[in-house]
């Protein structure tokens, strides 16, 4: 990716940190399908958080770090902004509020032909830096089209920042970096210059399979899919061993994602396998397990048994 005016990111492990050096941390937010994961994705040059076609893939907040000699970027990438209507998407506003609460910057995206500014990060705007992003421009027929989007938030948000991008595209990403990088608290960097994320790789083995389960099903079986690691071994040497469980709801989702003969199952194992390896840069087993929990989704204990934010956290 091009960084236009930025410098390069540092090859060193430590970064020093002189005295106009700037760290902090960054939450990108906004609607459902405004393509947050995809610009964590387009402004790391790495492929960190899932992506699909479907709203409100993103269940948790994944975290991503920039470095360079000018600064460190810590972005973490939140669920969609919604009206929780059942305790799994309570637990994602969760992790949204703890995300916006915690961030030096907002960074919003929001889709530049349906512009909108969720009441909450309007209120934090009063409180921290925004900048919004009005992503998608690709899509309009001339950037004059974008202009009456820009005004419209503009009255909404006055001080904050915008920027009309392509998350897909690259597009206007060198100059929303810099207002990133200038916006920032100076200070010394958190994270070593060569790390890229905090998460561990189960965390990221476990979204990929899930990705795929996005990708290869329709309507309402993803949304009542939940990935949980039974077993992640490594071999130097030789494949490492992985062992899924995807839960589902009920034991009519359970037939679908097994199929005639078990071969959705294993379409969607190989798939999630070669996402896997892609990833780890190694060849791995992959064993998935189709089990029911009977509305998780609902289930405050289930879904603190699958690592999400309880109420009151």
């Amino acid at each position: 990716m091009e960084n236009g005016d930025l410098p390069e990111t540092r090859s060193e492990t430590e970064v020093a940190g002189g005295a106009d050096f700037r760290c902090g941390y960054v939450a990108i937010c906004g609607y459902p399908n405004a393509g947050k994961s995809t610009l964590l994705n387009a402004l790391l040059d790495e492929r960190l958080a899932i992506v699909t076609r479907k709203p409100q893939t993103t269940r948790r907040r994944t975290l991503g770090i920039l470095t360079n000699d000018g600064g460190q970027i810590i972005f973490v990438d939140t669920p969609g902004i919604l009206e929780p209507r059942y305790e799994l998407q309570g637990a994602m506003m969760r992790q949204v509020e703890q995300s916006i609460g915690d961030a030096d910057v907002l960074l919003y995206v929001v889709d530049i032909r349906h512009p909108r500014i969720a009441p909450g990060v309007q209120e934090a705007a009063q409180r921290k830096p925004l900048i919004v992003a009005l992503n998608k421009a690709d899509l309009l027929r001339t950037a004059e089209e974008g202009l009456p989007a820009i005004e419209a938030l503009r009255g909404e948000v006055p001080q904050a920042g915008f920027h009309a991008i392509s998350a897909l595209k690259g597009a206007g990403l060198p100059a929303l970096l810099a207002e990133i990088f200038a916006r920032l608290p100076r200070g010394p960097a958190f994270y070593p210059a060569d790390q890229l994320t905090e998460h561990p790789e189960r965390f990221f083995v476990a979204e990929l399979i899930r990705e795929a389960a996005f990708d290869r099903f329709h309507e309402e079986v993803p949304y009542s899919v939940e990935i949980e690691l039974a077993e992640f071994r490594e071999h130097p040497g030789r494949k490492d061993l992985i062992e899924a469980i995807v839960w589902v709801e009920t034991e009519s989702q359970k037939g679908i994602l097994i199929g005639k003969g078990g071969k959705a199952i294993r379409g969607l194992g190989r798939q999630a396998r070669e996402a896997i390896e892609a990833f780890l840069e190694r060849p791995v087993f992959l064993e998935l397990r189709v089990k029911v929990q009977p509305h998780w989704r609902r289930d405050a204990q289930a879904l603190r048994r699958f690592g999400y934010p309880p109420p009151g956290s």
